[in-house]
């Protein structure tokens, strides 16, 4: 609640004053504020100048359907962003600008979600109907190993409060990189579908017959039984694996997203890639680890949740098209590569 009084105790506007008039700064005048905004991200002017120029647009296009920061949806973001005639890697620039941008302005309103966020994991959305399409996306085994060793890694210096966050974090991205389960499974996930130290998990349908079992990989289950004991001792309620809050309310899916942001991020794995990483991306990793260790299509489909065979074999050549491609691009670069000399330092200018 705000203040009615403008100045604090000690004679210094209150913080939630100083949020209350930014967030009025972004309705009144946009462009200064991302100009402000701007000065803090430490960009190189030529980038600036085209952020800022992506921005405008943005916001043109905004006030021409009378629409703010406020009121602008998913709809609309993706209309934007569908109807620039430029090419697919442009567009996704333009996405992710307005989704740090909203990112900024939603935190200062204190709202949960982003359209933009949602937007850009969506791997199905119609603004990636453009040219230079992405085939479907996999984690390189360097990736996935990263991952897996960060979410293995110890905590340190965190609050009791962060850290259950944490695991529950870890877990999740476990949940997707080392189970294939959906953003939605995950939410919903109940204790009685997981047995601690087993790599079994039941994954639940309105329909009993669409009910099944996927199993995790090692590394998963060490992460899950980590998570488990943490929420134990932290005496969470509810029956949800993955609860939002400490009320045990179920985790949004914008939540999930930017978890997987912070943690393909903490791994040092999000500097590297050109697509992001999404949950999707992860689910299909976790396909991709099983056709590298042999297992057949039929089996991964079904502890996917593939209705029919055919989106198995489907994935199956996806990966494999993607797996030929690194092989090539490996070894590519190591025929690039500088051929160390077989001189013993300075033996070659001995003679």
């Amino acid at each position: 609640m705000v203040s009615s009084d403008p100045v604090g105790s000690t004679g210094t506007p209150t913080t939630t004053d100083l949020f209350d008039r930014e967030r009025q700064d972004w309705l009144i005048d946009p462009h200064a504020a991302f100009d402000a905004w701007l000065a803090g991200q430490n960009f190189r002017n030529s980038s600036a100048d085209v952020y800022r120029a992506q921005w405008g647009l943005f916001l043109e296009w905004l006030n021409a359907r009378h629409k703010n920061l406020v009121t602008v949806d998913m709809r609309a973001i993706a209309d934007f962003v569908g109807g620039l005639s430029i090419r697919k890697p442009q567009r996704a620039r333009y996405l992710r600008l307005i989704e740090r941008v909203l990112d900024h302005v939603r935190e200062i309103e204190l709202a949960s979600t982003n359209p933009a966020r949602f937007i850009a994991q969506d791997g199905e959305a119609e603004w990636r109907n453009a040219r230079d399409n992405e085939p479907t996306g996999f984690l390189t085994v360097a990736e996935r190993n990263a991952l897996v060793a960060y979410l293995l890694s110890p905590l340190t210096n965190l609050t009791a409060a962060q850290r259950w966050r944490e695991r529950r974090d870890r877990a999740l991205i476990a949940a997707f990189l080392g189970g294939g389960i959906k953003t939605g499974e995950a939410r919903t996930l109940s204790l009685r579908c997981i047995t601690p130290g087993s790599p079994w998990v039941v994954i639940e349908d309105a329909n009993p017959l669409f009910t099944r079992r996927t199993r995790l990989a090692p590394f998963a289950v060490s992460v899950f039984d980590a998570w488990l004991d943490e929420r134990t001792q932290a005496e969470l309620p509810g029956e949800l694996v993955f609860p939002a809050s400490p009320s045990g309310r179920p985790m949004h899916k914008a939540t999930m997203l930017r978890a997987v942001d912070a943690l393909t991020e903490a791994a040092g794995i999000s500097q590297s890639r050109e697509a992001r990483a999404s949950p999707h991306t992860l689910r299909n990793s976790f396909a991709a680890d099983l056709f590298e260790s042999g297992v057949e299509p039929e089996a991964v489909g079904q502890w996917l949740g593939f209705a029919q065979p055919v989106s198995a074999n489907r994935l199956h050549r996806a990966w494999r098209t993607w797996f030929e491609q690194e092989q090539f691009d490996t070894e590519m670069a190591l025929a690039q590569a500088p051929v160390a000399s077989s001189y013993p330092d300075g033996a070659r200018d001995a003679s």
